[in-house]
Protein backbone atom coordinates (compact mmCIF):
# COMPACT_ATOMS: atom_id res chain seq x y z
CA UNK A 1 0.00 0.00 0.00
CA UNK A 2 0.89 3.69 -0.43
CA UNK A 3 -0.10 6.71 0.94
CA UNK A 4 0.95 10.15 -0.04
CA UNK A 5 0.81 13.03 2.89
CA UNK A 6 0.57 16.62 0.65
CA UNK A 7 -0.03 20.05 1.15
CA UNK A 8 0.97 23.94 0.48
CA UNK A 9 4.74 23.87 2.09
CA UNK A 10 3.42 26.37 5.09
CA UNK A 11 0.84 23.58 5.91
CA UNK A 12 3.02 21.28 6.04
CA UNK A 13 5.21 22.02 9.34
CA UNK A 14 4.46 19.65 11.81
CA UNK A 15 5.77 16.79 12.73
CA UNK A 16 5.59 14.62 9.54
CA UNK A 17 7.28 11.64 10.66
CA UNK A 18 4.93 10.81 13.61
CA UNK A 19 2.21 10.82 11.07
CA UNK A 20 4.09 8.02 8.79
CA UNK A 21 4.80 5.88 11.92
CA UNK A 22 1.03 6.04 12.48
CA UNK A 23 0.34 4.75 9.50
CA UNK A 24 3.55 2.52 9.05
CA UNK A 25 2.22 0.91 12.40
CA UNK A 26 -0.91 0.52 11.51
CA UNK A 27 -0.58 -0.58 7.91
CA UNK A 28 2.55 -2.62 7.76
CA UNK A 29 4.79 -2.55 4.87
CA UNK A 30 3.06 0.50 3.74
CA UNK A 31 5.03 2.96 1.97
CA UNK A 32 4.68 6.93 2.87
CA UNK A 33 5.02 9.95 0.88
CA UNK A 34 5.46 13.27 1.84
CA UNK A 35 5.57 15.57 -0.75
CA UNK A 36 5.78 19.69 -0.36
CA UNK A 37 3.48 20.71 -3.15
CA UNK A 38 4.87 23.67 -4.99
CA UNK A 39 2.44 24.34 -8.05
CA UNK A 40 4.33 21.16 -10.14
CA UNK A 41 0.95 19.22 -10.96
CA UNK A 42 2.58 16.73 -13.36
CA UNK A 43 4.99 15.82 -10.18
CA UNK A 44 1.70 15.32 -8.09
CA UNK A 45 0.11 13.22 -10.14
CA UNK A 46 3.01 10.66 -10.78
CA UNK A 47 3.20 10.81 -6.59
CA UNK A 48 0.00 9.74 -6.57
CA UNK A 49 -0.45 7.62 -9.30
CA UNK A 50 0.14 4.20 -7.68
CA UNK A 51 -1.30 5.41 -4.40
CA UNK A 52 -3.71 4.22 -1.94
CA UNK A 53 -4.94 6.97 -0.28
CA UNK A 54 -3.80 10.71 -0.06
CA UNK A 55 -3.71 12.60 3.10
CA UNK A 56 -4.21 16.58 2.92
CA UNK A 57 -6.01 19.91 4.06
CA UNK A 58 -6.02 22.04 1.19
CA UNK A 59 -5.20 20.48 -2.55
CA UNK A 60 -7.57 20.06 -4.56
CA UNK A 61 -8.15 16.99 -6.04
CA UNK A 62 -9.89 17.53 -9.53
CA UNK A 63 -10.93 15.08 -12.22
CA UNK A 64 -7.46 15.54 -13.62
CA UNK A 65 -5.67 14.17 -10.66
CA UNK A 66 -8.60 12.01 -10.06
CA UNK A 67 -7.84 10.52 -13.26
CA UNK A 68 -4.11 9.81 -12.76
CA UNK A 69 -4.72 8.72 -9.86
CA UNK A 70 -6.80 4.57 -10.76
CA UNK A 71 -5.56 2.73 -7.67
CA UNK A 72 -7.10 5.68 -5.16
CA UNK A 73 -9.22 4.18 -2.07
CA UNK A 74 -10.11 7.34 -0.28
CA UNK A 75 -8.67 10.77 0.12
CA UNK A 76 -8.74 11.57 3.94
CA UNK A 77 -8.29 15.41 5.56
CA UNK A 78 -6.57 16.49 8.30
CA UNK A 79 -9.38 19.15 8.93
CA UNK A 80 -13.04 18.46 9.22
CA UNK A 81 -13.62 20.49 5.42
CA UNK A 82 -13.87 18.46 2.57
CA UNK A 83 -14.41 20.94 -0.20
CA UNK A 84 -11.02 20.39 -1.57
CA UNK A 85 -12.07 17.69 -3.98
CA UNK A 86 -14.36 17.29 -6.80
CA UNK A 87 -16.94 15.00 -4.82
CA UNK A 88 -19.65 13.91 -7.35
CA UNK A 89 -15.83 12.61 -9.48
CA UNK A 90 -14.88 11.00 -6.28
CA UNK A 91 -18.48 9.36 -5.48
CA UNK A 92 -18.72 7.95 -9.60
CA UNK A 93 -14.97 6.25 -8.73
CA UNK A 94 -15.78 4.80 -5.78
CA UNK A 95 -13.28 7.30 -3.69
CA UNK A 96 -14.13 7.76 0.10
CA UNK A 97 -13.87 11.47 1.44
CA UNK A 98 -12.98 10.96 4.60
CA UNK A 99 -12.30 14.34 6.96
CA UNK A 100 -12.59 14.56 10.89
CA UNK A 101 -15.90 15.25 12.67
CA UNK A 102 -14.73 16.70 15.55
CA UNK A 103 -11.38 18.21 17.24
CA UNK A 104 -11.28 21.59 17.52
CA UNK A 105 -14.77 22.91 17.95
CA UNK A 106 -13.47 24.90 21.29
CA UNK A 107 -10.52 26.36 20.22
CA UNK A 108 -12.11 27.91 16.78
CA UNK A 109 -15.20 29.34 19.39
CA UNK A 110 -12.47 30.76 21.57
CA UNK A 111 -10.37 32.33 18.38
CA UNK A 112 -13.35 33.91 17.28
CA UNK A 113 -14.23 35.41 20.33
CA UNK A 114 -10.71 36.46 20.93
CA UNK A 115 -10.72 38.47 17.27
CA UNK A 116 -14.46 39.60 18.52
CA UNK A 117 -12.64 41.03 21.47
CA UNK A 118 -9.59 42.45 19.89
CA UNK A 119 -11.16 44.68 17.47
CA UNK A 120 -14.33 45.94 19.70
CA UNK A 121 -11.21 47.27 22.27
CA UNK A 122 -9.18 47.95 19.26
CA UNK A 123 -5.48 46.25 20.39
CA UNK A 124 -3.97 46.51 17.21
CA UNK A 125 -3.88 50.28 17.24
CA UNK A 126 -2.49 50.29 20.85
CA UNK A 127 -0.26 48.23 20.14
CA UNK A 128 1.25 50.20 17.49
CA UNK A 129 0.87 53.19 19.52
CA UNK A 130 3.35 51.85 22.06
CA UNK A 131 5.72 49.62 20.32
CA UNK A 132 5.96 51.95 17.05
CA UNK A 133 4.81 55.39 18.11
CA UNK A 134 5.70 55.22 21.91
CA UNK A 135 2.39 56.87 22.24
CA UNK A 136 0.23 56.81 25.24
CA UNK A 137 -3.39 57.82 24.66
CA UNK A 138 -6.39 56.06 24.97
CA UNK A 139 -7.81 58.55 22.32
CA UNK A 140 -6.12 58.27 19.67
CA UNK A 141 -7.72 55.30 18.01
CA UNK A 142 -11.40 54.14 16.86
CA UNK A 143 -14.38 55.55 18.91
CA UNK A 144 -14.44 52.10 20.65
CA UNK A 145 -18.29 50.72 21.86
CA UNK A 146 -19.37 48.44 24.48
CA UNK A 147 -20.48 45.21 23.23
CA UNK A 148 -22.65 44.43 26.02
CA UNK A 149 -26.04 44.85 24.25
CA UNK A 150 -24.66 44.45 20.68
CA UNK A 151 -26.22 41.56 18.66
CA UNK A 152 -24.03 39.01 17.13
CA UNK A 153 -25.31 37.28 13.86
CA UNK A 154 -23.93 33.72 13.49
CA UNK A 155 -23.59 32.30 9.82
CA UNK A 156 -24.11 28.78 10.53
CA UNK A 157 -25.44 27.59 13.54
CA UNK A 158 -23.67 23.81 13.93
CA UNK A 159 -21.19 22.83 17.01
CA UNK A 160 -18.70 26.10 16.69
CA UNK A 161 -21.28 28.52 15.46
CA UNK A 162 -23.27 26.81 19.29
CA UNK A 163 -20.09 27.67 21.09
CA UNK A 164 -19.65 30.55 19.83
CA UNK A 165 -23.45 31.68 20.65
CA UNK A 166 -22.49 30.09 24.19
CA UNK A 167 -19.46 32.68 24.77
CA UNK A 168 -20.95 35.83 22.94
CA UNK A 169 -24.37 34.89 25.58
CA UNK A 170 -21.68 35.59 28.85
CA UNK A 171 -20.55 38.67 26.92
CA UNK A 172 -24.27 40.29 27.37
CA UNK A 173 -23.92 40.03 23.62
CA UNK A 174 -27.47 38.95 22.10
CA UNK A 175 -27.28 36.08 19.71
CA UNK A 176 -29.54 35.83 16.24
CA UNK A 177 -28.45 33.15 13.45
CA UNK A 178 -28.60 32.51 9.78
CA UNK A 179 -28.26 28.80 9.00
CA UNK A 180 -31.35 27.30 6.00
CA UNK A 181 -30.34 24.11 7.01
CA UNK A 182 -30.91 24.04 10.99
CA UNK A 183 -33.79 23.00 12.83
CA UNK A 184 -35.65 25.67 14.61
CA UNK A 185 -36.21 23.45 17.54
CA UNK A 186 -31.88 23.53 17.96
CA UNK A 187 -31.40 27.10 17.71
CA UNK A 188 -34.17 27.45 20.22
CA UNK A 189 -32.07 25.12 22.36
CA UNK A 190 -28.87 27.56 21.48
CA UNK A 191 -31.20 30.73 22.19
CA UNK A 192 -30.71 32.14 19.39
CA UNK A 193 -33.35 33.40 16.80
CA UNK A 194 -33.17 32.28 13.43
CA UNK A 195 -33.19 35.12 10.83
CA UNK A 196 -32.57 35.84 7.40
CA UNK A 197 -29.40 36.94 5.67
CA UNK A 198 -30.90 40.37 4.99
CA UNK A 199 -32.07 41.22 8.74
CA UNK A 200 -28.07 39.93 9.50
CA UNK A 201 -26.94 42.66 7.45
CA UNK A 202 -29.54 44.90 8.88
CA UNK A 203 -29.68 44.44 12.96
CA UNK A 204 -26.31 42.91 13.90
CA UNK A 205 -23.53 44.38 15.62
CA UNK A 206 -21.04 41.42 15.26
CA UNK A 207 -21.46 38.97 12.44
CA UNK A 208 -19.67 35.97 12.46
CA UNK A 209 -19.41 33.09 10.07
CA UNK A 210 -18.77 29.36 10.63
CA UNK A 211 -20.54 27.58 7.44
CA UNK A 212 -18.94 24.61 5.94
CA UNK A 213 -18.21 25.78 2.08
CA UNK A 214 -20.79 24.64 -0.41
CA UNK A 215 -21.99 25.37 -3.62
CA UNK A 216 -24.42 27.19 -2.58
CA UNK A 217 -22.70 29.75 -0.24
CA UNK A 218 -19.93 29.99 -2.56
CA UNK A 219 -19.32 33.82 -2.64
CA UNK A 220 -22.51 34.19 -0.62
CA UNK A 221 -21.44 37.35 1.16
CA UNK A 222 -20.79 39.51 -1.72
CA UNK A 223 -21.43 43.31 -2.29
CA UNK A 224 -24.81 43.23 -2.16
CA UNK A 225 -24.75 41.50 1.50
CA UNK A 226 -22.14 44.21 2.86
CA UNK A 227 -23.77 47.09 0.76
CA UNK A 228 -26.58 46.45 3.30
CA UNK A 229 -24.46 46.60 6.51
CA UNK A 230 -26.55 49.32 9.02
CA UNK A 231 -24.84 49.04 11.79
CA UNK A 232 -20.88 49.36 11.03
CA UNK A 233 -20.41 45.78 12.37
CA UNK A 234 -17.16 43.69 13.41
CA UNK A 235 -17.06 40.72 10.85
CA UNK A 236 -15.27 37.83 11.76
CA UNK A 237 -14.91 34.88 9.64
CA UNK A 238 -13.24 31.72 11.34
CA UNK A 239 -14.79 29.57 8.54
CA UNK A 240 -14.05 29.43 4.98
CA UNK A 241 -12.69 32.31 3.00
CA UNK A 242 -14.69 31.28 -0.31
CA UNK A 243 -17.75 31.83 1.09
CA UNK A 244 -16.64 35.80 1.17
CA UNK A 245 -16.60 37.73 -2.23
CA UNK A 246 -12.72 39.26 -1.36
CA UNK A 247 -13.18 42.36 -3.30
CA UNK A 248 -16.46 43.39 -2.18
CA UNK A 249 -14.64 43.06 1.72
CA UNK A 250 -12.49 45.01 0.41
CA UNK A 251 -14.72 47.46 -0.76
CA UNK A 252 -17.18 47.34 2.29
CA UNK A 253 -14.13 48.23 4.81
CA UNK A 254 -12.49 51.06 2.34
CA UNK A 255 -15.98 52.78 1.86
CA UNK A 256 -16.36 52.39 5.87
CA UNK A 257 -19.34 49.84 6.29
CA UNK A 258 -17.56 48.03 8.64
CA UNK A 259 -15.56 48.80 11.93
CA UNK A 260 -13.19 46.33 11.80
CA UNK A 261 -12.49 42.50 10.63
CA UNK A 262 -10.93 39.70 11.95
CA UNK A 263 -10.20 36.84 9.21
CA UNK A 264 -8.67 33.48 10.03
CA UNK A 265 -9.04 32.82 6.38
CA UNK A 266 -8.69 34.52 3.14
CA UNK A 267 -9.86 33.70 -0.76
CA UNK A 268 -6.95 31.63 -1.26
CA UNK A 269 -5.39 29.07 1.26
CA UNK A 270 -2.14 29.76 0.31
CA UNK A 271 -2.02 33.58 0.11
CA UNK A 272 0.92 35.88 -1.25
CA UNK A 273 0.40 38.25 1.68
CA UNK A 274 2.69 40.82 -0.38
CA UNK A 275 -0.18 41.34 -2.87
CA UNK A 276 -2.75 41.05 0.09
CA UNK A 277 -5.03 43.80 0.11
CA UNK A 278 -6.26 43.34 3.36
CA UNK A 279 -3.22 43.66 5.30
CA UNK A 280 -1.77 46.18 6.97
CA UNK A 281 -4.60 47.68 7.76
CA UNK A 282 -5.16 49.13 11.69
CA UNK A 283 -8.73 47.68 11.76
CA UNK A 284 -8.56 44.39 10.34
CA UNK A 285 -6.74 41.23 12.15
CA UNK A 286 -5.18 38.57 9.88
CA UNK A 287 -4.62 34.79 11.49
CA UNK A 288 -3.38 32.59 8.81
CA UNK A 289 -5.79 29.60 9.73
CA UNK A 290 -4.60 29.22 13.08
CA UNK A 291 -8.14 29.53 14.62
CA UNK A 292 -7.88 25.88 15.03
CA UNK A 293 -4.15 25.52 16.79
CA UNK A 294 -3.19 24.38 20.01
CA UNK A 295 -0.43 21.48 21.21
CA UNK A 296 -3.52 19.45 21.94
CA UNK A 297 -5.28 19.68 18.76
CA UNK A 298 -2.47 19.12 16.66
CA UNK A 299 -2.08 16.27 18.26
CA UNK A 300 -5.57 14.96 17.85
CA UNK A 301 -5.73 16.23 14.54
CA UNK A 302 -2.84 13.73 13.59
CA UNK A 303 -3.97 11.10 15.26
CA UNK A 304 -7.41 11.10 14.11
CA UNK A 305 -6.46 11.89 10.20
CA UNK A 306 -4.08 8.63 10.23
CA UNK A 307 -6.05 6.62 11.95
CA UNK A 308 -8.68 7.37 9.65
CA UNK A 309 -6.39 6.47 6.93
CA UNK A 310 -5.42 3.10 8.45
CA UNK A 311 -9.18 1.93 9.15
CA UNK A 312 -10.24 2.73 6.06
CA UNK A 313 -7.56 1.26 4.02
CA UNK A 314 -8.06 -2.04 6.35
CA UNK A 315 -11.48 -1.92 5.45
CA UNK A 316 -12.77 -1.17 9.19
CA UNK A 317 -15.63 1.03 8.05
CA UNK A 318 -17.66 2.10 11.30
CA UNK A 319 -14.13 2.68 12.93
CA UNK A 320 -13.16 5.83 10.78
CA UNK A 321 -13.94 8.71 12.17
CA UNK A 322 -16.41 10.19 9.21
CA UNK A 323 -17.14 9.44 5.76
CA UNK A 324 -18.91 11.83 4.24
CA UNK A 325 -19.97 10.16 0.92
CA UNK A 326 -20.30 6.56 2.48
CA UNK A 327 -24.11 6.93 0.96
CA UNK A 328 -22.87 7.13 -2.26
CA UNK A 329 -20.23 4.50 -1.70
CA UNK A 330 -19.99 0.23 -2.55
CA UNK A 331 -17.81 -0.89 0.57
Amino acid sequence: MKVVITDYPDTMGRNLAYEEAILKRGLPGCETICYLYRGDKEELKRLVSDADAVLTAFLYFDKELLDSAPGMKCICFNATGYNAVDYEEACRRNIGIVPIGEYCTGEVADHTMALVLALARGLKHYGHDIDDLKRWQYYSGQRLRRISGMTMGILGLGKIGRAVADRAKSFGIRVIAYDPYLPAEIARKTGAELVSLPEIAERCHIITNHMILSEENRGLLDEKFFGSLKQCPIFVNTGRGEVVNHSALVKALDEGRMFGAGLDVLAQENPDLAQEELAGRENVIITPHAAFYTVETLKALQDISCENVVHYLRGEYDLVNRIVNRDRLVL
